[in-house]
């Protein structure tokens, strides 16, 4: 590993973390994922697996990247050599080029929505909302165009480097999106009718559950805190070993779960506020808001500032998928950074294009019954990711000794670790076994 693979500080380390987990899955899948899963109900289920499996699994990855110090298949191959293991890498990687073909075609229409927001072209315009945003996604050169400028400032931050692009570009921009949220909450908060909407959000109703709202609660779980992919493999080998891996973890998952409560803070007593229903799905955050904001003082300032930090967390987010391939081709060689980062970020923007014309050109192609898109998004949330999870905790818990995982988490901390032992319990039992009886769950549709 190369100098320059560094993270120069745990700030840096801590935000870029952060960023990767904090991004589309908090702001814009949370939302509508809960507002069609019970509210309260599904966050109360979505933070218990973030505390219960999500949290212990991180660390996992954490212990795995920094213990080796190489990229996501390279790890698996250094801890268990001659072995299939490095195939919990390879799935990692396809799991991340799937997942960002799609979450750029999402990141296209923010930036197209924050361009029409700053030049004017959505509030006060007597517009409706629903067949703008059916009219957008439709146009087929529209979606690609800005699919394409999404993935091009992607590629030109991971082509920079680990401290010089992904960090630098995470300590302006992770700043920047709580400062936002909070003005966002404090004019939702104080809209009348406003309670409805928090109440929704936290108080929960258990009948709306069913075992495919459990199993998209673990799958949020995973998703938001970026785990299952192996991404935090990849960025905790960059991480010195004079850093804590429990604090780490700690950070990264107090910060997920912050952002996750501010974005429901921040949408739904808005939503509630004007009599919407949450359940838009998908199109929640393009379709709903912006009549809500339409109807609020100052709603055209407060509209682009919510597309901005939309952004900000979408881009963060991308940087990781995008590295964990470019670190797996370059291993450390900062010679070959600039080059993967472009030919991988042009072969992913290639496989998004059937996401991006799903709702165009290519809608009437149907996967089971879903347009390319949501097939694409339940292929990653709802099988790859977890099925990524499980093969990590039994990789950590199982196949790597003991000793070497005490000796991780108690590397750069003081005192003793007296969690260990649970934290290797819910790691090796609860972690596995939740996971296949959510899925076994699914399957027996109960």
């Amino acid at each position: 590993m190369s100098k320059s693979e560094q993270w120069t500080s745990k700030l840096g380390f801590i935000l870029a973390a952060a960023g990767s987990a904090i991004g589309l899955g908090a702001i814009w899948k949370f939302p509508y994922v809960a507002g069609t899963s019970g509210g309260g109900a599904f966050f109360l289920l979505f933070l218990l697996f973030t505390l219960l499996l999500g949290t212990p699994l991180l660390l996992g990855e954490l212990i795995v990247g920094r213990s080796t110090g190489k990229d996501a298949i390279s790890a698996y191959k250094a801890i268990a050599p001659n072995t299939p293991w490095h195939w919990v890498g390879r799935l990692g990687i396809i799991t991340c080029f799937i997942l960002l073909s799609f979450y750029s075609v999402v990141g296209g229409w923010i930036l197209l929505y924050f361009i029409k927001s700053i030049t004017g072209q959505l509030l006060g315009q007597g517009l409706d909302y629903n067949q703008l945003f059916g009219q957008t996604i439709s146009d087929s050169w529209l979606v690609l165009s800005v699919q394409f400028l999404f993935m091009m400032i992607t590629i030109l931050v991971v082509s920079r480097g680990v401290s010089n692009g992904i960090e630098k570009a995470n300590k302006y921009m992770m700043p920047a999106l709580f400062l936002i949220f909070i003005a966002l909450i404090v004019r939702s908060v104080t809209l009348p009718g406003a309670w409805e909407g928090i109440t929704f959000f936290l108080q929960p109703n258990f009948s709306e559950l069913s075992s495919k709202s459990i199993l998209y609660a673990l799958g949020q779980a995973f998703f938001s805190l970026s785990v299952g992919v192996s991404v935090m493999v990849t960025f905790s080998s960059y991480l010195s070993k004079n850093e804590s891996l429990p604090k780490s973890t700690v950070s990264i998952v107090s910060l997920t779960i912050v952002i996750s409560l501010l974005a429901g803070l921040a949408i739904f007593p808005a939503v509630f506020s004007l009599g919407m229903k949450p359940t838009e799905g998908p199109g929640l955050l393009f379709v709903v808001l912006p009549a809500v904001f339409d109807h609020i003082p100052f709603g055209a300032f407060f509209l682009t500032i919510f597309l901005l930090l939309f952004l900000f967390a979408t881009l963060t987010s991308a940087f990781s998928m995008l590295e964990i391939s470019v670190a797996a081709i370059t291993k450390g060689n900062q010679a070959k950074r600039a080059s993967a980062s472009w030919k991988v970020g042009l072969l992913i923007f290639v496989l998004g294009i059937p996401s991006a014309l799903a709702y165009g050109v290519l809608g009437d192609l149907t996967i089971f019954g879903k347009s390319f898109f949501d097939a694409a998004d339940f292929l990653v949330s709802n099988i790859l990711m977890p099925l990524g999870a499980l093969l990590i905790s039994i990789f950590v818990a199982w196949k790597m000794k003991r000793d070497i995982l005490l000796a991780e988490v108690q590397q750069g901390s003081t005192g003793k670790v007296v969690w260990f032992k649970a934290w290797y319990f819910l790691l090796k039992y609860l972690v596995p076994v939740a996971i296949i009886v959510v899925f076994i769950s699914l399957l027996l549709g109960k």
